[in-house]
Parts: C-alpha cells; sequence; structure tokens
C-alpha cells in the first residue's frame, strides 16, 4: 500500500527500513513518547509488530519517504491493536526532519485514507500530555481534546479527536 502526499512517499516498510527505524528506537530523546528507547532486538519486534498490523488489520504505519532524496525521515499511519480504545491516527520523525512540517503533512494524508477509504467512524490521536509538538501536530490537523486516559501500558494520554472532513 503506498499513498503519496505533496513531498513525501508513504509507502509499507521493507527490510532495508530496518536500521533506520533501530536507530530512532535507540535514542530516549526521540522514543520517549511511541514506546521508549529500546535495543536493536526489541526495535526488531516493534518492526515486526507494525508490519504485522497490516497483515492483521489491513492498515497501519506507513514509511515516510522523502520524494528529493529517497531517505526514510520517520513513520506515520493508523494504529488500531488488540486492546486499543479506538482507530489512531500516529506519527514520529526522525531528528533531522523535524519543523519541516512533515508530520502534519504525512498525518493529514493518513486521516484522509481513514476516513475516506476505509470508511472510519471515528479517529483520535493518544499524545503524553509532554509532547508539545505531537499536541501541535494534532492541533493543526483540526482534532480537538477530549480529556485523558490511562493507556494501557504507557501511562495517562490526551485523547485529540479528528473531525470527519
Amino acid at each position: 500500500m503506498r499513498l503519496e502526499s505533496e513531498r513525501l512517499n508513504l509507502r509499507t516498510w521493507s527490510n532495508d527500513d530496518f536500521d533506520r527505524f533501530a536507530a530512532f528506537y535507540a535514542d530516549e530523546r526521540y522514543a520517549e513518547f511511541v514506546g521508549g528507547a529500546c535495543d536493536r532486538g526489541d526495535a526488531w519486534r516493534r518492526f515486526a509488530g507494525i508490519v504485522g498490523h497490516w497483515q492483521l488489520r489491513g492498515y497501519g504505519f506507513w514509511a515516510l519517504e522523502e520524494k528529493s532524496s529517497g531517505d526514510v525521515v520517520g513513520g506515520c499511519g493508523l494504529w488500531f491493536p488488540e486492546g486499543w480504545p479506538e482507530l489512531e491516527v500516529g506519527y514520529w520523525l526522525h531528528p533531522e526532519a523535524h519543523g519541516k512540517g512533515y508530520a502534519t503533512e504525512a498525518a493529514a494524508r493518513a486521516k484522509r485514507y481513514a476516513f475516506e477509504e476505509l470508511g472510519a467512524a471515528t479517529l483520535v490521536s493518544y499524545i503524553d500530555e509532554q509532547n508539545a509538538p505531537s499536541i501541535a501536530v494534532a492541533e493543526r490537523l483540526g482534532a480537538t481534546y477530549d480529556g485523558t486516559i490511562e493507556l494501557a501500558k504507557f501511562g495517562p494520554h490526551r485523547v485529540y479527536r479528528h473531525p470527519r472532513p
């Protein structure tokens, strides 16, 4: 499954993407709000979980490939694992991709896919209250704060509800 936005290809992950994925998850500064830093073995299990989510649900997180360079600059997509309260749109970027609007661009495309192609009834983003950049992305996408929940093993998270287009 492949989607496009103005500057990004949203594509399925490949084995060649794993080194970049593992590097992201090795750094606590960047992985803090997406499950925390982990070693290469745990990164592999997370990577396999993302790939497997596609097989089981028919959708998931895309690798974000910058059109101009071909580099993978992060991940974005739809997430609804067992025990998750609602369909979520999430996003993360490698540090060199911060501040370019890529998260907003990719999440807007994923949001459109969720509502138009999947027919999603609801769509949320679960965001740690300390993650100000992610909150800003959700708000730029038109999402509004809809309370706080205890999210699985991740603790309290704000719920940002995305409006249907």
